[in-house]
């Protein structure tokens, strides 16, 4: 008798072991390659949009030379003193005008067969100008170099605030994406599902300085107009979208 229940638990025991991976196999989740099946679109489209200016940058200089160093540091500080009074006559403000590069340097004439002969110093003095009203920049230029800048390295036109600029352009690549989707659906004979994922690149990027050559004294009474023209904002987007028959 006791033979007989000893068979009968090892049985129990041998079937509920059997049994149990059974069990896990229909509750453990699915194979990660089947979670995902749907027929998908992976796309990329992009919205610009062309904005006008409203502020620039320009940088300024000043050169001078001395036969000492205190010479040309002296003679450089007196025209820059005038420069930058000039442009704050013309409207800049204080915190607009910037200390971009100071620099002195030995200058030396060179001869064959003979050691480098000093002959001088050469003072460079270089101001960095934030214009938030293009309608002076003109007038600005031609203050300064009227009061002594001999050096005008670049200009750069900006935006304040591209804000709005910026969501313009991702209405419009939004909406490049989505007739994008449109027309790969119609043309695979499927309709769109929904739209999985979305992400963003690109945005405003300040225009780098438009190199200018040096201006020298002589260029005095010559006008400046200055045109902005316009600003390129550009916003690129790309969506995962799932289609269906």
């Amino acid at each position: 008798m006791n033979n007989l229940m000893r068979a009968a638990g090892l049985g129990l025991a041998i079937a509920t072991a059997a049994a149990a991976p059974a069990a896990l196999a229909q509750t453990a989740p699915p194979a990660a390659d089947s979670l995902f099946r749907a027929t998908t679109l992976n796309l990329a489209a992009y919205g610009e949009v062309r904005v006008e200016p409203d502020m620039a940058t320009i940088t300024l200089g000043v050169m001078t030379e001395g036969k000492t160093a205190a010479e040309a540091m002296t003679a450089n500080a007196q025209r820059m003193n005038a420069v930058m009074a000039s442009l704050r006559k013309s409207g800049i403000a204080e915190r607009d005008i910037q200390t971009s590069n100071l620099n002195l340097s030995p200058q030396y004439r060179y001869q064959e067969n003979q050691p480098p002969m000093l002959v001088g110093y050469q003072a460079s003095n270089q101001v960095t100008i934030q214009v938030q009203d293009l309608k002076r920049l003109g007038a600005a230029v031609d203050a300064s170099v009227n009061a002594g800048a001999n050096q005008v390295h670049g200009i750069a036109f900006g935006l304040k605030d591209p804000t709005a600029a910026e969501n313009a352009a991702r209405e419009a690549a939004v909406k490049a994406l989505a007739a994008k989707a449109d027309l790969y659906a119609r043309a695979t004979s499927h309709r769109i599902q929904r739209l999985v994922s979305l992400s963003e690149g690109g945005g405003y990027t300040p225009q780098p300085p438009m190199q200018m050559m040096a201006m020298r004294a002589e260029m005095k009474d010559v006008g400046s107009p200055v045109s902005g023209g316009e600003l390129r904002v550009r916003i690129d987007v790309t969506g995962l979208y799932e289609l269906a028959r």
